[in-house]
C-alpha cells in the first residue's frame, strides 16, 4: 500500500518535475504553484488508495494533468468577469425577495417550470453540465440549449417574484 510512503520525501524527490510540468501547461507561475500543491492535496487524501507504489510518479503527473483540464472546464463555464462590465447583464432582484428565497422555495417553483425549460436549467445549475454537455443530453442544438437556459431562468425568475409572501 502507498501508505508506506513519505509524504515529505515524496514532495522532496517529486515537487520540481510537477511544478515544471505545470508551468508547461499554465504558462503561470502562481497557477503551477497553486496547480502542483493540489496534486499532493490530492495524494495526501487518496494517495493511500494506489496498490503499486511503483507508479507512484505516473499517478502524480496524471493527477496534475487531470486537475488542469477540469480547471480549465471550469473557467471556460465560469469565466472571470469583473462586475462593472458585466452589471448591465444581471438581473434586478429586491432585496425583499432575496429575504424570503430558500432552496425549498426554489425546488418548488422548478418543479413548476415547463419541462422544456427544467431539463436544461436543472442541468446547468444543478448538475453543473456544460452548454455542449446539456445539448448532448437532450439531443437538442447548442443555440436551442441556451435559449432554453435564458427563457427558463427568466420564467423562474418571474415564479420566485410572483410568490406571496409567506
Amino acid at each position: 500500500m502507498a501508505e508506506s510512503v513519505d509524504f515529505e520525501g515524496l514532495v522532496v524527490r517529486h515537487y520540481e518535475p510537477l511544478y515544471q510540468f505545470a508551468f508547461s501547461l499554465t504558462r503561470e507561475k502562481s497557477d503551477a504553484c497553486d496547480l502542483t500543491q493540489q496534486t499532493f492535496c490530492i495524494w495526501a487524501a487518496k494517495g493511500h488508495q494506489l496498490r503499486d507504489i511503483s507508479k507512484v510518479k505516473t499517478w502524480l503527473f496524471t493527477t496534475l494533468h487531470r486537475e488542469f483540464l477540469g480547471s480549465r472546464r471550469r473557467q471556460t463555464r465560469f469565466p472571470h468577469v469583473e462586475l462593472e462590465f458585466a452589471a448591465a447583464e444581471l438581473p434586478t432582484v429586491s432585496p425583499a425577495s432575496v429575504n424570503r428565497l430558500d432552496a425549498a422555495q426554489l425546488f418548488d417553483a422548478l418543479a413548476q417550470l415547463d419541462e422544456i425549460y427544467r431539463g436544461p436549467v436543472a442541468l446547468f445549475y444543478l448538475q453543473d453540465y456544460s452548454y455542449n454537455e446539456i445539448a448532448e443530453i437532450l439531443d437538442v442544438p447548442l443555440g436551442t440549449v441556451k435559449s432554453r437556459l435564458t427563457r427558463g431562468l427568466s420564467r423562474l425568475h418571474q415564479m420566485l417574484a410572483d410568490k406571496p409572501k409567506p
